[in-house]
């Protein structure tokens, strides 16, 4: 902090001479041979903490990124630091050049340092889209660090992560991010993953710097439902109730890799402070102000005037889930959003009426060709619930086509492009297309006045995909959402899992098909018999009655 570090130059001037001497020997032996020195408060803070993941976070100008830098040059033999764009690496390369004094050693084209005079490699690397994580595995570094976190996913994060290794006795190993509070719901899983320092809600809050070990809080949870613990130990023990904890080459279980958060304001950083930087900050729009100048991490920020599902109804829908589906409501629908190979991912969406399932998420290369798929979805179908394929961009097309040759399920093809008839719930305005209607439906569905309750798993990118898409209204007043790709090129992946949400509740009929299921089950029929009646019921019975028999397909209507 500014003002401690002014009081503590104060008062060593204010000792005499020989105590002044002897106080700045010390100081001198304590950073012997180091090439970045931290200020006092937050950054010295964060330097000693043994955290295995450490947040430095908060007000734009605290030295996050000084200290991100400055700690790879000082403590670790192989770093890598990454900015989510390939352009603003710039400013760490012209950081790491004024801690070192020098650009010797650095290759710009390789984004290298080998730092002179030591065996220190310093790496700066870039993650734009989604799957840019690959180019990164299975590069050990003692020394990870994300320079403004919030840019990046979860998943991005916790891929790069697990390469976070050494063979090196006595090497240290850290992973270090540094960041401003998020500004719109893509980034909200950072509060999340530092729930207890961050979460102004949750149960056990943590002081700043405090270490805690998270762990799933059961085998089935969730990505992000963990709980937090205040020791090792104690995290130790609720994992041998999970059903296969991590365990050393001996058989003993391991601890989880602790976190910990340490807040960083402009007043920590003396040497910004000083060139009037908190004026600039200060005259930021209110919204802006409160993160870039106080760091206030919050939850709650003013959506995209025309973001098409709000996100405290998202977030709202989240809060009501409950791991426990609501008793005898079975299945009524399925959205389906099919990847062969490529980038993307295949997304099944059940749904027990109002309330969601966890979703099935399966990678693209998983399903490569239709049948594959098809099986996929047959393997998680239940109740005889309608399947609605996603046939825009002829990827769910082939899946559609080997479930509908078998007769194997009750289905809707969507084809998202195509023209919608609808109106909005006031009947005021029409849609452009299919794929306009089917999100807005949703998003009234998801209206507090609604007379639906709907409850979503709460998984962060579920937030960040549904309300990611913006709508405009064209000249014949009719609602029209911007383009896909313009969502994936925001969000560094395709908005899969919101997809497969909003489809699965485009259609789908609450009647069961109970007797169908009864007779399907005790025939113990193929999944593509359609025998008469007269036949079934001689095979299993000996009798010449007629039996009713059917298919899926006939009790669609």
């Amino acid at each position: 902090m500014a003002g401690l570090l002014d009081d503590i130059l104060a008062r060593l001037t204010a000792l005499p001479e020989n105590e002044r001497k002897v106080v700045e020997s010390l100081a001198y032996d304590a950073t012997k041979g180091m090439l970045w020195v931290p200020n006092p408060g937050p950054q010295s803070m964060a330097r000693e903490s043994e955290a295995d993941e450490l947040f430095l976070g908060g007000s734009a100008g605290g030295g996050k990124s000084s200290f991100a830098v400055g700690l790879a040059i000082n403590d670790h033999d192989r770093s890598i630091i990454f900015r989510r764009e390939y352009p603003q690496i710039k400013a760490l390369e012209d950081e790491a050049a004024r801690i070192l004094g020098t650009r010797d050693g650095y290759n710009a084209q390789t984004k290298v340092w080998r730092i002179p005079g030591t065996g220190k490699v310093l790496e700066f690397g870039s993650c734009p889209h989604e799957t840019d994580v690959e180019r990164y595995q299975g590069r050990p570094h003692d020394y990870l660090a994300f320079d403004e976190l919030p840019h990046f996913s979860r998943s991005q994060y916790r891929f790069l992560i697990g390469w976070n290794r050494t063979t090196r006795p006595g090497q240290r190993c850290r992973v270090v991010a540094t960041g401003n509070p998020p500004t719109n719901a893509d980034q909200l899983w950072v509060i999340d993953y530092w729930a207890p320092w961050l979460n102004r809600n949750h149960p056990d809050p943590a002081l700043p710097g405090e270490l805690r070990w998270p762990v799933r809080r059961t085998d089935e949870s969730e990505e992000g439902d963990e709980i937090f613990f205040r020791s090792a130990e104690e995290a130790i023990e609720h994992l041998k109730s999970l059903g296969n904890p991590p365990r050393d080459h001996t058989g003993k279980i391991l601890a989880p890799r602790s976190r910990t958060f340490i807040p960083a304001r402009l007043e920590d950083n003396p040497d910004l402070m000083r060139t009037g930087y908190a004026a600039v900050l200060d005259a930021m729009p209110p919204e802006l102000r409160r993160r870039m100048r106080d760091g206030e991490f919050v939850a709650e920020f003013a959506d995209d005037e025309f973001q098409v599902i709000p996100t405290d109804w998202i977030v709202e829908a989240q809060r009501r889930w409950s791991p426990e589906r609501p008793r005898n409501v079975e299945m009524t629908a399925m959205g389906v959003d099919v990847a062969q190979g490529g980038a993307d991912r295949t997304i099944l969406a059940p749904r027990y009426g109002d309330w969601f399932a966890p979703l099935v998420i399966k990678p693209g290369r998983e399903t490569p060709d239709g049948p594959t798929a098809a099986s996929l979805v047959v393997m998680h179908l239940r109740d005889a619930a309608m399947v609605n394929i996603d046939l825009g961009g002829g990827w769910g097309g082939s899946c559609y086509d080997f479930l509908k040759s078998n007769d194997m399920v009750s289905m809707t093809g969507i084809v998202p492009g195509g023209a919608s008839a609808g109106k909005t719930i006031d009947g005021r305005l029409t849609f452009k297309n299919i794929r306009a209607e089917m999100w807005w439906r949703f998003r009234e569905a998801l209206d507090p006045q609604s007379e639906h309750k709907i409850e979503l798993p709460p998984d962060p990118e579920i937030r960040a995909e549904l309300a990611s898409p913006k709508w405009k209204l064209t000249s014949g007043n009719a609602i029209q959402l911007e383009e896909k790709a313009d969502i994936k090129k925001r969000l560094g992946r395709s908005p899969d899992k919101g997809d497969a949400i909003v489809m699965s509740w485009w259609t789908g009929s609450n009647k069961k098909r109970k007797s169908l299921m009864a007779r399907r089950s005790s025939f113990d029929l193929p999944t593509m018999a359609n025998l008469g009646g007269r036949q079934l019921h001689s095979q299993r019975y000996g009798s010449k009655q007629p039996v009713q028999a059917t298919t899926w397909r006939d009790e669609q209507g």
